[in-house]
């Protein structure tokens, strides 16, 4: 992957020569900032000056108008097959000059370059990707990748940065040969291996690869499958993402744009005063297989998602709205306070409430999280100040703590009965922001508290407060809402937040948030010691709820939070969140540096022994972007959900490729499948 540091529109297309040029290049592309030309012994990137002011007629001064970059392959074959691949349905035509036969007409153009044999079962291919210009080498098994080797001509420097990436120094520009991505198809899974650059010399790199199978294929480059903005004209954003067994994401956020893009809509007109969303996306990213409005006249929120193995979608938020969409025979059909919880079952093509419901009592709640079991029993967290909030008999408090307590709901398949219901807390305020269920259908949930009696379990891991303003805590009920399978606080003497939480097949609990603590607990950390004034943490506890697996720290030098998690079937944990540090943890990143203002989203995958980070990235543009809700599929590929103000937040084969204008936010979906399984 290669960027420059000013020239960020690269190409997505490459022409054909057909005398339009000098007759040895083979393929050009002609950009805003710079030209590039493929010939066979390599390419050529010509920068342009860009800060020229066409108003005062001056041009800049001789020898500074442009920088040429030569990039060949040392020691290679002098003569490959060029060609074009993947031909775009668009053509290119010059009309110069008053002489007809000069025209060049009819010009194909290509989304990609393939070098064929460049060594000896190595292809190279070059394409455009985001911004940045990219090439691949593509080993047939056997292929030797240390006889790679790339030169360069017209720099003046060649050094490697901390984050191992490549900069070329030339001209008072920097290039940057990102850190390479290796991976094997194994089984129609990508299998990483460990991969950087090597300097030879003052203009020669290699590659340096850790141990893979010779007997199969090797890639040498993470891609985004696409990224999209999704908004209206006013505010939008996103809280949360769920995908299903075939690739479809499903989000739900709120909007205040009364055109908010809609597709097979339940209602495709604005409530007003901001509405829930729902939108199902194919997984090219490019169809929206429905998307509607869900709420009343008031201010309705969804702020968590989940899909069963059926495509059903589960949807809870918060609603102030005494018309909110509710279905005949809910389990309550009324608004009891000031606001309550919902909770919404919408069928696979997004045409019918299976069910939807009030939940709350005479104060105000909030519904945070959603998990559905393989059943169909939804179960909901949040947080509610009602001295009635709806329990169950034998539940496992049935009265208030004092304050703000979290809430656990279990609800039936058909929406017509609670299996159980339950507060959460001390005497002090407690919110439950995240919720999970094993395959036995114990529920997990975390939040934060700053009571000093949250009902922890006999031999809890962490049984008394840690201090600060509040704790995480971290809750396991078993199926029936009868007892704690433990329950434990999770923090330092300083403040600490669990936003998120994930389990696996082996009832492992993932949970992420954020701390200010210096001595927050932490077990065989890939990062041991807080970073910044708040650093987000990755948090693994065993299914009894008496060891941490692992618990590291993740951040750099300022404030960062992590806002979701996900695992997948190998135990890797995907975390998102934000963070407004220059130097926070990449490894693979498909955006190695910070994108601007105040704060980016990142999204990093960690392995299940905690000790190493697989891939993690910056995600953001020039303005404020915030990661929320995040999703893995059974491939590795990685969904991310949350908001971005920013003009030029990166998009690939987006449906809505520009803010929808006006508003302060826009959701923002993105699919990474340079996430690879390992």
């Amino acid at each position: 992957m290669f960027k420059t540091e000013d020239y960020y529109q690269l190409p997505l297309s490459f022409e054909a020569n057909q005398g339009q040029t000098d007759p040895k290049v083979k393929f050009l592309a002609r950009v805003s900032g710079y030209n590039l030309f493929l010939t066979t012994q390599g390419a050529v990137l010509v920068l342009r000056e860009l800060g020229f002011n066409r108003s005062e007629k001056t041009t800049p001064p001789a020898g500074q108008s442009e920088t040429s970059v030569g990039i060949s392959l040392a020691d290679a074959n002098s003569q490959p097959h060029v060609e074009g691949i993947e031909e775009l349905p668009g053509k290119t035509n010059y009309f110069i000059g008053n002489d007809p036969t000069k025209w060049c007409t009819d010009i194909p153009t290509y989304a990609k370059v393939k070098y064929l044999d460049v060594y000896p079962g190595v292809d190279m291919v070059y394409y455009g990707n985001q911004g940045q210009l990219e090439w691949d080498f593509v080993l047939a098994p056997g292929a030797d990748p240390m006889a790679i080797t790339l030169e360069f001509q017209g720099i003046e420097q060649l050094k490697a940065d901390d984050r191992g990436d490549m900069v070329l120094h030339t001209s008072g520009k920097e290039i940057y040969l990102c850190n390479p991505v290796v991976y094997q198809e194994i089984a129609g899974a990508r299998r990483e291996i460990h991969g950087a650059y090597v300097v030879k010399n003052h203009n020669r790199v290699g590659f340096q690869l850790g141990e893979y199978d010779t007997s199969r294929p090797l890639v040498i480059d993470p891609v985004l499958v696409y990224s999209t903005y999704l908004g209206g004209n006013l505010s939008d954003f996103g809280f949360d993402i769920a995908v299903d067994l075939f690739g479809n994401a499903y989000v739900t956020g709120v909007t205040t744009s009364p055109n908010f893009p809609i597709q097979n809509a339940l209602q495709a007109n604005y409530g007003g005063n901001g509405d829930a969303f729902i939108t199902k996306i194919d997984p090219s990213g490019s169809t929206l297989i429905y998307s509607t409005y869900l709420g009343g006249t008031g201010d309705d929120e969804g702020l968590g998602i989940t899909v069963d193995s059926s495509g059903n979608a589960y949807l809870t938020g918060s609603t102030d709205s005494t018309d909110f969409p509710i279905t005949l025979f809910g389990l309550q059909p009324n608004l009891s306070g000031n606001a309550d919880a919902f909770v919404t079952k919408i069928d696979p093509f997004g045409s019918t409430l299976i069910y939807s419901t009030y939940l709350g009592g005479s104060g105000t709640e909030s519904g945070n999280s959603i998990a559905v079991d393989i059943f169909g029993n939804a179960y909901v967290t949040g947080d509610t100040d009602s001295l009635d909030f709806p329990t169950t008999l034998f539940a496992l408090q049935t009265a208030i703590g004092g304050g703000d307590d979290a809430f656990v709901t279990k609800i039936n398949a058909f929406g017509s009965a609670l299996v159980y219901s339950t507060y959460l807390g001390g005497t002090g305020n407690d919110l439950g922001n995240g919720i999970a269920v094993d395959l036995f259908g114990n529920a997990y949930v975390t939040g934060r508290t700053d009571s000093t009696d949250f009902p922890t379990s006999l031999f809890a891991l962490q049984p008394d407060f840690g201090g600060g303003l509040f704790d995480a805590f971290i809750t396991k009920i078993d199926p029936f809402g009868f007892a704690f399978v433990y329950s434990t606080y999770l923090g330092g003497s300083l403040s600490d937040f669990g936003n998120a939480i994930a389990v696996d097949s082996s009832g492992n609990a993932y949970v992420t948030g954020g701390t200010e603590s210096t001595d927050f607990p932490i077990q065989n950390a890939l990062q041991p010691d807080l970073g910044g004034s708040r650093d987000a943490f990755v948090t693994k506890l065993d299914p009894f709820g008496f060891t941490l697996i692992y618990s590291t720290y993740l951040g750099g030098s300022s404030s960062d939070a992590a806002n979701g998690i996900a695992v997948d079937l190998l135990g890797n944990a995907y975390v998102t969140g934000v963070t407004a540090s220059e130097n926070f943890p990449t490894r693979n990143p498909l955006q190695p540096t910070f994108g601007g203002n105040s704060f980016d989203a990142f999204v990093t995958k960690i392995n299940a022994l905690g000790t190493d980070l697989i891939n993690s990235t910056y995600l953001g543009g020039s303005g404020s972007d915030d990661g929320q809700g995040i999703a893995a599929d059974l491939l590795g590929n990685a969904y991310i959900i949350g908001g971005t103000n920013s003009p030029d937040f990166p998009t690939q084969n987006a449906m809505q490729l520009a803010p929808g204008g006006g508003g302060f936010n826009d959701a923002f979906v993105t699919k990474i499948t340079g996430f690879p399984p390992v």
